[in-house]
């Protein structure tokens, strides 16, 4: 340095332009600041791919050695050239101004190797050395700011200090975005398991109650789906708290960047708040919220992730922004009502998909049942048909499925009539048989006169008996609509017959309105007799109609 001077000062005696000399004394130094910059950039590059081999042999050096070498070298050869610069051209005018822009330069190139260094430390067990290097960092450059006249160097360190802590944030989310993903996948393949395990059974098989054999697919009443939301549930609780956990290192009070206001009204509001807490939610609402569409899943996946997504809107994220204020301090409670209103809205998207899901499948199997028969060959009815066998072992599973999430709900008390019922068989034998001589088609119609009107798209409420009585009605509507379109034998109709009253004896329980299984299966009745060759309807005794469905 006192040869530099004194070359300066000689060099300004000859009558050399100040600005030359400026020009020429800072590419001087600039020499020794690349040289600095370069062995921080061969560590960033050496961190971005460590499998790399450099060819002087470069160490990988952890974070807190690597503010090390940036502190002890890049910053005192800036200090001291600064020093030097006031020592030799304090009366030259504008020479200021020309220090100036060249600090900023170099000291920019120098903070944006910084931050892109220490960005790439978003392990989990770095974390610690991570939060010592910056405060180190900051400590350091703050102080160079008495040797760098002009320049906030305290500012400026504390910006990369909340773009590092940002990058560590996103990569946490990231980490607990892969982690929901998982998760739902292995509930996805939990549910999905026992169709693999199941061997396709015999046609006509039976279980040991004489009932027909579910195929693959549908036994998955074995499935603990409460167990299965509580482990969910607690899954995204342990993720979120786990975040927060190594997310609070940077609030420790024994650092010195915590305390300033600057950083903790940014890390509370925008990374807290916004990039860990409301991030996350979103993210699981815009998870389950894919399931909603056209997309081929196991219906009981649909049924837990509406109950998952209820029970974040009841009472988990209350629970976990209350947790969130209590961890680090904060004052402000932040809005919930959009985030809870979206998740509470997403749950019953679900439920409604559970049920066009299921009611499709009762539906698909009931219209093949009617369109691929040859009702004008049939022989006398025996038993019930296999299908209406399925049709009920289908129902009691996917009651089993919602008991185990939902309510019961509210039903209506059943009449003294609805007791004493026969089934949808017997009254259209008597309805016909009592109006004699009358047109059928003007009995039909007389009927429907007394008969209230079903509503088949009414919402679905989060309730087993609301589920449970639109899947049904939608299923019996279809039967009604394939009824509609065939032809009939005699002894087709008494199939029909004794199908409906087997329906009927299964399937009025799971309503929340006996009344509206009564009236489906009449429906179904009266438009099989409109349809049937025999006119009369030659109907079977209500007697031998029980008598084959006792025996099922």
């Amino acid at each position: 340095a006192e040869q530099l001077s004194e070359s300066v000062r000689l060099l300004q005696e000859l009558g050399n332009p100040a600005d030359n000399l400026i020009q020429t004394f800072l590419a001087h130094e600039a020499v020794k600041l690349d040289k600095s910059l370069e062995v921080l950039r061969a560590q960033v590059h050496l961190c971005q791919d460590p499998t790399k081999v450099n060819a002087d042999s470069v160490v990988l050096m952890d974070s807190l050695e690597f503010i090390d070498e940036a502190c002890n070298g890049f910053v005192p050869i800036l200090a001291d050239t600064a020093t030097l610069f006031y020592q030799l051209f304090a009366d030259h005018q504008g020479g200021e101004v020309i220090l100036n822009d060249w600090i900023t330069e170099h000291l920019e190139e120098y903070l944006n190797i910084v931050k892109t260094r220490l960005s790439l430390d978003k392990e989990e067990r770095e974390s610690v050395i991570l939060v010592r290097a910056l405060d180190r960092f900051y400590k350091k450059l703050s102080a160079a700011t008495r040797n760098l006249p002009g320049l906030d160097t305290c500012q400026a360190s504390l910006n990369v200090v909340l773009a590092v802590t940002e990058a560590c944030v996103d990569a946490t989310a990231a980490n607990m975005e892969a982690e929901l993903r998982e998760n739902v996948l292995a509930a996805r393949q939990a549910i999905a398991a026992p169709r693999t395990r199941m061997p396709p059974p015999a046609e006509g098989a039976v279980n040991s109650g004489g009932g027909a054999v579910a195929p693959p697919g549908a036994a998955t009443s074995g499935i603990n789906l409460i167990e299965m939301v509580n482990s969910l549930q607690d899954q995204i609780v342990d993720s979120l708290k786990t975040a927060l956990g190594r997310l609070k290192m940077f609030t420790d009070p024994e650092l010195t960047f915590s305390v300033k206001s600057g950083f903790r009204s940014r890390f509370s509001r925008d990374l807290i708040w916004n990039s860990i807490f409301f991030k996350q939610f979103w993210f699981i609402r815009d998870t389950c919220h894919k399931f909603t569409g056209d997309v081929t899943v196991p219906p009981a996946l649909l049924l837990l992730l509406s109950r998952t997504c209820l029970d974040l809107h009841v009472s988990t994220i209350p629970f976990l922004a209350t947790y969130t204020q209590d961890e680090f301090g904060l004052s402000e409670s932040p809005n919930l009502s959009k985030i809870c209103t979206s998740m509470a809205s997403t749950s019953q998207l679900l439920l409604e998909r559970y049920v066009q899901v299921e009611s499709g499948d009762l539906s698909v199997l009931l219209g093949k049942s009617v369109e691929a028969r040859d009702w004008l060959s049939s022989v006398e009815p025996r038993s019930v048909r296999a299908v209406m066998k399925r049709i009920v072992e289908d129902v009691n599973l996917i009651d089993s499925q919602v008991g185990q999430l939902y309510e019961e709900g509210n039903k209506k008390p059943r009449s003294g009539e609805s007791t004493r019922r026969l089934g949808g068989a017997s009254r259209a034998r008597s309805v016909f048989s009592n109006y004699g001589n009358l047109d059928s088609s003007l009995a039909t119609n007389i009927q429907k006169l007394f008969s209230e009107r079903i509503d088949f798209f009414t919402p679905v409420k989060p309730t087993k008996v609301s589920v449970l009585t639109l899947i049904i009605k939608l299923g019996l509507k279809t039967l009604l609509e394939c009824v509609r379109l065939k032809t009939f034998s005699k002894y087709g109709l008494q199939q029909i017959q004794v199908d409906c009253h087997y329906l009927q004896l299964h399937l009025w329980k799971f309503v929340q309105d006996e009344d509206v299984v009564h009236h489906l299966l009449d429906e179904i009745m009266y438009s099989a007799v409109l349809r049937s060759l025999h006119q009369p309807p030659v109907l079977m005794e209500a007697s031998v109609v029980e008598v084959i469905c006792d025996k099922v």
